[in-house]
């Protein structure tokens, strides 16, 4: 279960507590509730006190990053808080190549115009807008829980595939791939590759193998682009079999394809520890090979925020509650820069845009809407949408609704670029891993 953040009267942090307790100081006028996502209190006599040694760790994604609270407790250690922080960077690629679109209209003739200025630099360690919004969403969420948390120390995976050295060991020796972790980076990496599914019947949530897609019988290589994962199944009924004779000639063609998030990751790792090494904190790293051996080590099934209380050497023995469930954090961005909607030709199709709030909402905010009466009857919990004339769309995990009055509405939580949603908890993900295993035995 998640424990509460908790600050005192002078907004300094204190250790985070129960959900009972927090419920307690609430209830007796102790405590006010001072956030909502992620759900903080504030004493309202209390001033300073003991805390013990705060972790705050991360394991960066191309797609979704998990943030882990872990507190060091004379019992050991103990995930108190996680999140999995979903990026908008695919978005905001896909945005910027239709405003460039846009722009160009080369379907027009025009004269020649000559370059206004040609002094266009850019700055040492630039990144591609889609890649710093990785960066920036990830400080941003480290700074904000070091604002509500007691923490003193940061820990992140930073070495993730090194795709030279998987091609050809012998680059620094055949020793690269031994010690406590061999295998460890060359499946951490395949996995990631396929998509952590059997590349032949898609199955997910279960033990996958390492396999050659061109046998080592018939002269197939080591090489990470002759290597796929499978279930069990799939590799025993492939046999000798190449994977085009097994029925699937895509295999190799996939096999040769560039990583992508792979390389997204590998592009945005340092710049995030350059950052992070700023905030002033001893800062641990490790490998992805590390990480996911400390996993199975303790038998946690494969989860970002799992992954992120496991990262380096600090997460070899991390106790975590069968009933944790995770926060959900999906960037969704501030509104819109663009001061009018245009058609696929680039023109302007709508009026310029007017003012963002309407009776005291704007689009992102958190609502409650209890509706007493009529066919939309019911209480809805999520992200809305304003409307000028009043009637707001509320979405919510389960969808959007539209023409919710304002009236019904109240705030819970003002817009701050994020959505909110309560993940699945740690024995709900391990169950599913569970059928899943026995569906396909």
């Amino acid at each position: 279960m998640q424990r509460v953040l908790v600050l005192d009267k002078n907004k300094n942090t204190l250790m985070p507590c129960h959900s009972a307790r927090a419920r307690q100081l609430l209830t007796r006028g102790k405590a006010a509730v001072f956030r909502q996502y992620p759900f903080t209190i504030i004493l309202k006599e209390r001033d300073g006190g003991d805390v013990q040694p705060v972790t705050i760790k991360v394991d960066p994604g191309s797609k979704t990053t998990g943030i882990a609270i872990v507190v060091d407790f004379k019992a050991g250690k103990r995930v108190i808080w996680a999140g999995k922080l979903t990026y908008r960077g695919q978005q905001i690629r896909d945005r910027l190549l239709s405003r460039r679109q846009i722009r160009r209209r080369r379907s027009r003739k025009t004269r020649y115009r000559e370059p206004r200025f040609l002094n266009r630099r850019r700055v040492e360690g630039w990144l591609a807008p889609s890649l710093q919004s990785r960066v920036e969403n990830t400080l941003t969420w480290v700074e904000r829980l070091r604002r509500w948390s007691p923490v003193n120390s940061l820990s992140m995976e930073l070495v993730r595939f090194d795709t030279q050295l998987m091609e050809n060991a012998e680059i620094s020796g055949v020793e690269y791939q031994q010690g406590e972790l061999a295998g460890y980076e060359v499946r951490e990496y395949l996995l990631e590759k396929w998509g952590r599914e059997c590349a032949y019947c898609g199955v997910t949530d279960i033990q996958l193998e390492i396999e050659h897609i061109t046998p080592k019988s018939r002269g197939g290589s080591n090489r990470v682009s002759n290597l796929t994962v499978a279930c069990h199944k799939c590799n025993q009924r492939k046999g000798s079999q190449t994977a085009t004779e097994f029925g699937y000639p895509n295999i190799q063609q996939q096999a040769k394809k560039p990583l992508k998030d792979a390389a997204a990751i590998n592009a945005t790792r340092w710049a995030l520890w350059r950052r992070m090494d700023t905030l002033g904190l001893p800062l641990e790293v490790g490998t992805g090979g590390r990480t996911k051996f400390n996993r199975r080590k303790q038998d946690y099934p494969k989860t970002h925020w799992i992954d992120a209380a496991c990262v380096g050497e600090s997460g070899k023995q991390v106790c975590i509650s069968p009933n944790h469930a995770p926060l959900e954090i999906k960037a969704t961005g501030h509104q819109s820069r663009q001061m009018c909607r245009v058609d696929k030709y680039g023109f302007p199709r709508t009026s310029p845009k007017q003012g963002r709030v309407h009776f005291g909402f704007q689009t992102g905010d958190m609502v409650k809407a209890v509706v007493t009466k009529g066919v939309k009857r019911g209480m809805y919990v999520g992200r809305v949408s304003v409307r000028a004339r009043g009637f707001f769309n509320i979405t919510t995990p389960t969808g959007t609704t539209q023409g919710i009055s304002y009236r019904c509405c109240n705030t819970t939580h003002k817009s701050d670029g994020y959505f909110y949603q309560k993940g699945e908890a740690l024995s709900s993900a391990t169950t599913r891993v569970a059928v899943s295993q026995r569906q396909v035995q």
